[in-house]
């Protein structure tokens, strides 16, 4: 036991650079662990010790995350407004707000959130780092990506630098996330965690991130932030139970950046389709290891229909590529735009055939334009 201390004592010391004094305390130690009395060593064989120990290099790295926090937070905004249906003239009416969080995207104003965040809400404001308050100008949103674009009339503002792609994030690398938990008053909260998973399909349209990152209530619309500093999702869900911690999931930066591109240029999505209904194999519902192709349920869109698709079709392959599932033809047709044309590679009534399908426009966007401020009490 007395060794243990003495090792914990030299460790405190050598974190002061008081090497000689390190030097004696390790000299001594060693001692003790052959079994000599460390009062019976000279003082010039403790200082022997100690010089060929001086020449040992120590270093304290100190932890990135506070660095990244700090220069993340300027581009972290909350967002509040009113429920739907509340009565304006109802006093206690002032209270029936609801809250989430926002990143500067854009200097001029521009900045992202979940759709869920902004989806029928009124009297938005957007609260920035330093305490300034601006009413929501425009809200353009897409609920089935779960994201959204709100503009203030705002300059110079400091947009967050987004990761070019979320392919380079690895499972088990420190995140980052930032956010309005719980409390409006609790703006530009940080909690830290890891990658958990990537290409995670859960209750969405497109491929997410996991993390273990706890992401609150209000916490919806923040970024999730590497210790590059660089934004590789948009957080949007979590899973919640009794039994279930720390699962939460962000919306990978090449599904933020494919929608947001078409929001500013359009003011929607103009997402293409194969204009069929599609069902999954029953492996990969469940999530089990799968080479089943999908199932035509019904044709949809004229253009299928031309093509000769019909019900009970299996699906294999999009241009050479096989799809397993919903998820993984949505994510290959984010490259393409209605009336593009691609090759599908399917089975109909027990002949494996290649048609050429021109793709649909299944926009189911919700694009709220010129949203007014609306004067309420906030």
């Amino acid at each position: 036991m007395q060794a243990n201390m003495w090792r914990g004592t030299g460790e405190e010391m050598k974190i002061s650079g008081s090497k000689k004094v390190v030097g004696t305390l390790l000299s001594i130690t060693l001692l003790l662990s052959v079994g000599m009395s460390p009062f019976s060593v000279t003082t010039a064989e403790a200082l022997s010790v100690s010089e060929n120990t001086s020449s040992t290099n120590y270093t304290y790295e100190q932890d990135p995350v506070p660095k990244v926090i700090k220069k993340m937070s300027p581009s972290v905004v909350g967002i509040i407004g009113k429920t739907p249906g509340g009565n304006t003239q109802s006093g206690e009416d002032r209270y029936n707000l609801t809250h989430g969080t926002g990143v500067i995207f854009k200097s001029d104003g521009w900045i992202i959130t979940n759709a869920h965040v902004v989806d029928g809400y009124t009297g938005i404001t957007v609260v920035t780092a330093d305490n300034k308050t601006y009413k929501a100008k425009k809200v353009f949103s897409d609920t089935i990506s779960d994201i959204a674009l709100v503009k203030i009339n705002a300059k110079s503002l400091t947009p967050a630098k987004f990761a070019k792609s979320s392919r380079s994030a690895q499972v088990g690398e420190k995140v980052i996330a930032i956010g309005t938990p719980v409390y409006f008053t609790l703006r530009n909260s940080a909690t830290v965690g890891v990658v958990s998973g990537l290409d995670r399909s859960v209750d969405s349209s497109y491929r997410l991130i996991q993390t273990d990152t706890a992401i609150n209530p209000g916490n919806s619309g923040g970024p999730l932030v590497n210790l590059k500093g660089e934004v590789i999702g948009i957080n949007s869900m979590k899973f919640s139970g009794l039994e279930v911690e720390n699962m939460g999931f962000s919306i990978p930066t090449e599904t933020v950046q494919y929608v947001t591109s078409h929001l500013l240029k359009y003011g929607e999505v103009k997402r293409a389709g194969l204009g069929l209904a599609l069902e999954e194999s029953w492996s990969a519902i469940v999530g089990l290891p799968s080479d089943d192709p999908l199932t035509v349920t019904k044709v949809l869109s004229a253009q299928a229909k031309k093509a000769g698709i019909k019900e009970d079709d299996v699906l294999y392959s999009i241009n050479g590529k096989r799809v397993y599932s919903v998820v993984d033809i949505n994510e290959m047709l984010k490259d393409f735009m209605p009336e593009a044309k691609v090759n599908v590679l399917m089975q109909s009534d027990g002949d494996i055939v290649n048609r050429t399908l021109t793709l649909s426009s299944e926009n189911k966007t919700d694009a709220i334009a010129a949203i007014a401020a609306t004067g309420e009490e906030q």
